[in-house]
């Protein structure tokens, strides 16, 4: 079972809405939203071999704030709770969550300490937004168009080995720049892909009730291949924004994007005449 099956186990228990998206968001009743998500990363299975605490504690704060930024908030807190192997390693563990947080806005407020077998990390962070600009999965139409910002495939790669793509895997950038103004165009819905794109567009069609046709023509490659293409695909890793909005507003949308297909009557998402497996990150239990 991976975690999108087990998650859908417990909706009955917390609500389809409130499980929906990588973030909660809270009405403030002054016409902004608080939005927070949390993510938790064990050293194991999340952190690629070979990280530098350093990178660790910025890669646990850039994947919370890479939800932060799907909605169109500006971050502001984060909170960092640390399960560590040995005390040593808290320092530059800290010292790189701190680096992240402030690089794109936000503020380490607090968080935990505690003894544990391996490296383990839980961030939550927290953003502020106007409640007409928070953006969600499940706004998709039929005739919208499909984008991309970035080049995502790059952070599989460098998983993969290669190494002059390792910046993108072991300090990766969320797009909170992008985020705000991809929202305030009044994009129709909007998520990150650190799972991968095509298990993002499933998302996002499911949410909506859609189908998605991708031009595979137009995807931005970080090179000329078969294999980039799979990565760019079902690789994971990468903080790049999927998001949907009509002509409309790409005309007025003042970031790079790439437009990458259309939405479409539907359930599924193809490529052609090819309907696309649901693959992508996914943590699993069991064989």
């Amino acid at each position: 079972m991976d975690d999108r099956k087990l998650l859908a186990s417990i909706r009955t228990l917390i609500g389809e809405e409130e499980t929906a998206d990588d973030c909660a968001a809270f009405p403030l009743g002054d016409g902004r939203v608080l939005v927070s998500s949390t993510d938790m990363l064990h050293e194991t299975t999340d952190f690629p071999q070979g990280m530098t605490e350093f990178e660790m504690g910025w890669m646990s704060v850039a994947v919370t704030l890479s939800d932060i930024a799907s909605t169109g908030a500006s971050p502001s807190q984060v909170l960092v709770a640390v399960g560590l192997d040995r005390p040593e390693r808290l320092l530059p563990f800290m010292e790189g969550a701190v680096s992240c947080a402030e690089t794109f806005g936000a503020k380490v407020a607090g968080g935990d300490i505690d003894s544990h077998q391996e490296l383990t990390a839980v961030t939550t962070a927290f953003g502020i937004v106007e409640e007409r600009y928070c953006c969600r999965r499940s706004g998709a139409q039929e005739g919208d168009k499909v984008c991309i910002t970035g080049v995502p495939g790059r952070a599989q790669a460098a998983l993969d080995g290669r190494a002059e793509y390792s910046r993108f895997l072991l300090t990766p950038e969320p797009q909170v720049s992008a985020g705000q103004k991809i929202a305030r165009a009044g994009a129709s819905s909007m998520m990150d892909v650190s799972d991968g794109i095509v298990i993002s567009l499933y998302d996002i069609a499911d949410a909506a009730g859609v189908g998605i046709v991708l031009d595979e023509s137009a995807f931005p490659l970080f090179e000329d291949s078969g294999y980039a293409k799979t990565c760019f695909l079902f690789g994971g890793g990468d903080f790049g924004l999927l998001f949907t909005a009509s002509d409309a507003v790409l005309e007025q949308l003042d970031t790079e994007y790439t437009v990458i297909g259309q939405v479409v009557a539907g359930d599924s998402v193809r490529m052609g005449d090819e309907v696309l497996p649901r693959k992508g990150y996914a943590h699993v239990w069991g064989a």
